[in-house]
């Protein structure tokens, strides 16, 4: 299988260039001209390793880079034509797995994208690849919902708000407490957007045939995600 790697640069010559370089060796690349592009991106498409560039315009490396790590276990190379070694470490605090300055020798890319795919598939092997529930699974690399071996068709925002709350089963969620950590792909004007994300789910789910409500209105607070076992208790 292609160990698919991501070009995050807003220069289209250097992302062309690191696409070449890259593709020489076998590796399937994907680029993107911008932070959002790159997420918007990654919500469809299973990546081994982001290349990120630092300064952007709109959201800058640093920002990508800590968006990345607290969704996916996507590998992290920042690529930089910043030479101080606080840059460096201001990388490596955030997340990324190492740090490379521009201009570079291609074969020195070449073995960093290397020695990071090999360390994220020994990382990958102990780490579950989904989320086992009654009549539900949640696949974590594909994020795909399976309810009794169909489909579940959630947008992104709401695959996040359901894996979010699967994930800490009776934990209370408010409003404020999904947007911060489920999403990050709307704009929010309005928090109660959350009631009709969380209405939707429950209807696609139960559409695809759970036979049970799987998350819980805590009248006043917010949200809690419950199993099967709890629905007469």
């Amino acid at each position: 299988m292609e160990t698919s790697i991501l070009i995050v640069d807003d220069e289209a010559n250097m992302r062309q260039l690191v696409d070449i370089y890259l593709s020489k060796e076998g590796f399937h690349v994907y680029q993107a001209a911008s932070g959002r592009e790159a997420l918007e991106l990654m919500e469809r498409k299973p990546i081994c390793v982001a290349i990120i560039d630092i300064m952007m315009p709109g959201m800058d490396g640093w920002t990508l880079c800590r968006s990345i790590k607290d969704s996916w276990e996507t590998g992290i190379l920042m690529l930089s034509a910043r030479t101080d070694v606080k840059d460096r470490i201001k990388g490596l605090n955030l997340g990324a797995d190492d740090y490379l300055v521009k201009p570079f020798d291609p074969e020195e890319l070449i073995a960093r994208v290397r020695a990071i795919t090999r360390r994220s598939s020994q990382a990958r092997e102990d780490v579950p690849s989904s989320l086992i529930l009654p009549e539900m699974k949640i696949f974590y690399e594909t994020r795909e919902v399976f309810v009794q071996n169909n489909t579940v068709d959630l947008t992104p925002t709401e695959y996040m708000i359901l894996l979010l709350l699967a994930e800490h089963p009776k934990r209370i969620y408010t409003r404020e407490n999904i947007v911060e950590q489920a999403d990050r792909y709307e704009e929010w004007h309005d928090y109660r957007k959350v009631d009709t994300h969380i209405k939707n789910v429950r209807k696609k789910l139960q559409a695809a045939g759970l036979s049970y409500n799987p998350i819980k209105t805590v009248w006043g607070v917010g949200y809690a995600f419950q199993q099967l076992k709890e629905q007469n208790q």
